[in-house]
């Protein structure tokens, strides 16, 4: 096959039949679809994770009864239900099954075989909404071909192994078939379901497709494409026609909601273009995201991540002394802890961690600020936002900074970081005052 697509839809794309019926005109109108990726239908995910977090069983079929809800009322609204009615029954079987087995903590593998049902329900479900339609399609199970390492939670995908099971299992049905598979979820050597990490259904797309040698990955989502910021914080946002993976991958690093940071690795590695666009308005266009633009603007695009923590350690001993910075990311890499942003002084480095749920801020235990108190005096501030300007040579830009800081008079920032990427210069704030912060910048900056 000459040219491959892989679709990705996210959650509320699936979120129910109508909403699986748009992704279904999607699908069909281009023959060169032939991998559909799907995440679990909105809301399915986070009443799976409130049934891990759960301790009492009553509690954790509250839950549940909201995902089967969720599942029948699309499974009803199907012209043949009874297609795949035992399919879905067997699922919510073994998922009721999973959660009265499961002691009062789920261990981290039963945490991940619960998560899973959510795209192994959406996926047959939506299989079936494209037979109705008279497509040759069938549901394929992604364990069989996305090979992880053990790490539940955030596996490691095996490129390798992933390439030659897909090229091996998935290649010789393409002729014939669309597939659906499930995004975010894997098996490591042994079977075991994993899975990639909150938002990893783009991931899974990205991976099908360099595996596949594929032409474009397409991620569907709620939204028109990347914009130049959160359109919630400035009716000026305006959706961004094409953009580099450089700049994309800033975007997503420090805090664009519409693509996951590890989709573009795949796509960088195989030179495959993604295309970003929303399954309710497919003919609005979207975002182009490539190696090689058109244009590459001093100013792409404002992304802000709220909920930063800042630590900064302290020492006079760090004054002309070698070492002192290596002592303090031993400490770090000792207790799991990554940072995103790092400035240093003479005698002193500040630091920054996402608190976001399943990122290093859950390693930042009482234990790991100690061992840091034993290099020098560490202070840890919450309450922050991390603004980040992305867009090309900002390093080397004449007036770039001027223009930012002019911006910017009258407004307190805790960290400022600029000349270790050219595509991004970012800085903190205090949460309150990110939002006017992010709305004033982008009227500077992107004022037509």
């Amino acid at each position: 096959m000459s040219e491959l697509i892989v679709a990705k839809f996210g959650g509320t794309s699936v979120a129910d039949f109508p909403a699986m019926s748009r992704c279904a005109d999607i699908v069909l109108a281009d023959p060169r679809i032939r991998v559909v990726v799907v995440s679990a239908s909105a809301g399915v995910t986070n009443q799976l994770v409130a049934i891990a977090q759960q301790t009492q069983l009553h509690a954790r079929f509250t839950a549940y009864t909201d995902i089967e809800r969720i599942t029948m009322a699309v499974l009803q609204a199907l012209q043949h239900p009874e297609a795949v009615a035992a399919q879905i029954e067997l699922l919510l079987s073994e998922l009721r099954q999973l959660i009265e087995q499961a002691g009062p903590v789920f261990s981290v593998q039963q945490k991940d075989e619960l998560l899973s049902f959510g795209e192994r329900l959406s996926s047959v479900l939506f299989t079936q909404v494209l037979a109705e339609r008279d497509a040759a399609v069938a549901c394929f199970d992604s364990r069989l071909v996305m090979r992880t390492d053990s790490h539940f939670g955030k596996a490691e995908p095996q490129v390798d192994a992933i390439r030659a099971l897909c090229q091996q299992q998935l290649q010789p049905l393409l002729a014939s078939e669309r597939l659906v598979m499930q995004g975010f979820i894997g098996a490591d050597a042994q079977g075991q379901t994993t899975t990639l990490g909150r938002g990893g259904s783009d991931y899974s797309a990205a991976l099908l497709g360099e595996a596949l040698d594929a032409t474009v990955v397409q991620i569907w989502t709620d939204v028109v494409g990347i914009f130049t910021t959160d359109p919630r914080l400035t009716e000026q946002a305006r959706c961004i026609r094409e953009i580099s993976f450089d700049e994309a991958a800033e975007m997503a690093t420090f805090g664009a909601k519409v693509l996951h940071p590890a989709t573009l690795l795949p796509a960088v590695r195989q030179n495959i273009r993604v295309f970003v666009g929303s399954s309710r308005e497919p003919q609005a266009g979207g975002t182009w995201i490539a190696r090689e633009v058109t244009e590459r603007p001093a100013y792409r695009a404002i992304a802000l991540r709220k909920s930063q923590t800042l630590i900064t350690v302290k020492s006079p001993a760090m004054l002309h002394a070698a070492g002192f910075l290596t002592r303090v990311f031993d400490v770090l890499s000792r207790h799991h802890i990554s940072v995103d942003l790092v400035t240093t002084s003479e005698i002193s480095v500040a630091l920054t961690l996402d608190e976001a749920p399943g990122s290093a801020f859950d390693s930042l235990t009482e234990t790991a600020i100690e061992e840091l108190r034993q290099l020098g005096d560490v202070q840890v501030e919450h309450g922050l936002s991390l603004v980040a300007v992305i867009g090309n040579h900002l390093h080397s830009s004449r007036g770039i900074t001027g223009e930012l800081f002019q911006a910017l008079e009258g407004v307190n920032m805790r960290m400022i970081c600029h000349g270790a990427s050219k595509h991004n210069l970012c800085f903190l704030v205090q949460d309150a005052d990110a939002s006017p912060v992010v709305k004033q910048l982008h009227q500077s900056l992107f004022a037509a």
